[in-house]
């Protein structure tokens, strides 16, 4: 339990924040979640590295529960347009954290042999890739609407790709945006998951 809990408090933190924080917009293309929920690869970058994959993976069902919670709370607080989660956000989130966080693990822990950077932006990128394509096109995707409950309508309004690409619907150009930050996010944590896991063994490297 002691090498858990550390990995448990910080992806919780994370998972917590996040469902906070995309509550608030960042600019026309983000919310502030977009900066914290990145972070959640990292932790299980790091616990994986130092302890290994079995540890990771039991660190990302502590974090799937924590969102899986996070969300129910949403459902049942009601904003100015309904619920601040609906159930269709609810189900892209808890299906792209999961399946993009064991995807994370298993990319890494195939390839944790190679050079030190390599597994962790390998990993990062990959469920990164994943996280964005599964939660936006669950959440939003107008060809999905016939199977998930909630208005998406204004999701799918035709404008340009972050208003300069081509002319697709809003939810992919919130789908890009948030990879863009997220791609960026992996390179930079590359520095800390360096010094965190030098630190918490030295022979991590």
């Amino acid at each position: 339990m002691s090498r858990l809990l550390p990995g448990i408090l910080a992806m919780a933190a994370i998972v917590v924040a996040s469902n906070i924080l995309v509550q608030y917009l960042l600019g026309q293309w983000l919310t502030w979640g977009a900066i914290s929920y990145p972070l959640a690869f990292l932790v299980t970058d790091v616990m994986n590295r130092v302890y290994g994959a079995p540890t990771a993976r039991k660190v990302v069902i502590a974090g799937f529960i924590v969102g899986v919670i996070c969300s129910l709370i949403g459902t049942q607080i009601q904003g100015e347009f309904g619920p601040i989660v609906t159930v269709r956000v609810a189900i892209a989130s808890g299906s792209a954290f999961l399946i993009a966080q064991l995807a994370d693990v298993a990319i890494f822990d195939r390839i944790r042999g190679h050079a030190w950077w390599q597994a962790p932006l390998a990993s990062s990128v990959v469920g990164s890739a994943l996280d964005t394509a599964l939660f936006f096109s669950i959440a939003f995707s107008a060809s999905l609407s016939g199977l998930l409950p909630g208005d998406v309508s204004w999701a799918n309004e035709a404008l340009p790709l972050v208003g300069v690409g081509p002319v697709a619907p809003l939810w992919m150009s919130l789908a890009f945006a948030d990879w863009l930050v997220k791609l960026a996010l992996a390179m930079i944590a590359l520095a800390p998951f360096r010094v965190i896991t030098e630190k918490m063994t030295p022979d991590a490297a």
